[in-house]
């Protein structure tokens, strides 16, 4: 089974990490690729906490927003980053570079240099490691990111761990060497411009029962990874995705209400239209950023009402709880729902 989130984290602190914003600067960038550039931050200078270490924790797996400042309209560009270290140090995330894509990568080259000001939002993890015989990580392109960190925090359990890492290009390919240079035989490195597509149960043979399987990158290796796995009885598959997951039923073509608790406003969400549109329209200050479901940056408590959750983030446990739903795809099954907003 592929699930998206949390069951029994080794560490819980993380899990209730109040989000926080936080003024800094970038401390230092690496090129690691071409394409790919490794960022730090630390403190703006006017802080109280200058000199010493952003005021947030966090655990493996967990990522947080980058807010900039598109300097010519003036717009607000929020995207988020898989944090690659733990909280020892200071927050780091390696960027990839994509000209087609919605532009907030090319900005984040062009604007996050050394001493450049950002707000820092976070963290959330909806990736973290969870307590299991073994582990195995399956990497594909910039999905390395979202696993650095929980590789590491596999590695400080003592527990058997493998990384599967696998790239269209060593050259094109962040943090190779330094895996494994750092865990010799625990990492294999798969190109597929030499090697061709990765077939897993030749490249790592079989997982384990009881074994927690990691996976983000492309929807194709997904999709390869749930298929390695399903065979194998108790093996867990934990998805980070880069695209929204496909839905097995079509979205309600009804409108329904949303009473918002906290503005004292009840809107209508017709057919056509997302929680997440109408509630910026009216004015609501709605912090969001992907708008299709798979960052978790919109996720609101819902005070009543039950919910057709079409995210690819929260767990089927999470969603049959019903306290939270994403608002910028997820709607109401009813006529009414009321969320604290």
């Amino acid at each position: 089974m592929i699930r998206t989130s949390q069951e029994s984290a080794l560490v819980t602190t993380a899990a209730a990490t109040t989000v926080t914003d936080v003024d800094a600067v970038v401390h230092a960038r690496r090129d690691l690729t071409p394409d790919i550039a490794e960022i730090s931050f630390r403190p703006h200078d006017s802080s109280p906490h200058r000199g010493g270490a952003v005021p947030f924790h966090w655990e493996a797996g967990a990522h947080v927003d980058v807010v900039l400042r598109d300097p010519e309209s003036g717009a607000q560009i929020v995207r988020q980053y898989s944090l690659c270290t733990d909280d020892s140090g200071l927050p780091t995330v390696a960027i990839l570079r994509e000209p087609g894509g919605r532009g907030g990568s090319v900005l984040a080259h062009t604007l996050l240099v050394p001493g450049a000001e950002v707000t820092l939002r976070g963290p959330r993890n909806h990736f973290p490691l969870v307590r299991a015989a073994g582990y195995v990580f399956v990497a594909g392109g910039i999905g390395i990111t979202a696993t650095l960190a929980l590789a590491e925090a596999a590695a400080a359990t003592g527990r058997p761990w493998r990384l599967v890492y696998t790239g269209h290009g060593r050259d094109r390919m962040a943090y190779a060497d330094d895996l494994v240079a750092r865990y010799g035989d625990h990492v294999v490195i798969h190109d597929s411009t030499v090697s061709g597509r990765i077939d897993l149960a030749d490249a790592i043979g079989t997982p384990e029962p009881g074994t927690a399987v990691y996976c983000c990158g492309p929807a194709g290796l997904l999709e390869a990874t749930a298929a390695w796995c399903e065979p194998i009885p108790a093996v867990d598959v934990f998805a980070e995705r880069f695209v929204p997951r496909e839905q097995d039923a079509p979205a309600r073509t009804t409108p329904f209400d949303v009473q918002l608790t906290l503005s004292g406003r009840t809107l209508t969400v017709s057919p056509e239209r997302s929680i997440l549109d109408v509630a910026e329209e009216a004015g609501v200050v709605v912090v969001s950023s992907c708008r299709e479901g798979t960052c978790g940056t919109c996720e609101t408590d819902v005070v009543v009402g039950e919910i057709d959750h079409r995210d690819s983030v929260l767990t089927p446990e999470e969603r049959a709880e019903g306290e939270t739903m994403m608002i910028c795809v997820s709607r109401a099954c009813g006529a009414r729902l009321v969320l604290e907003l």
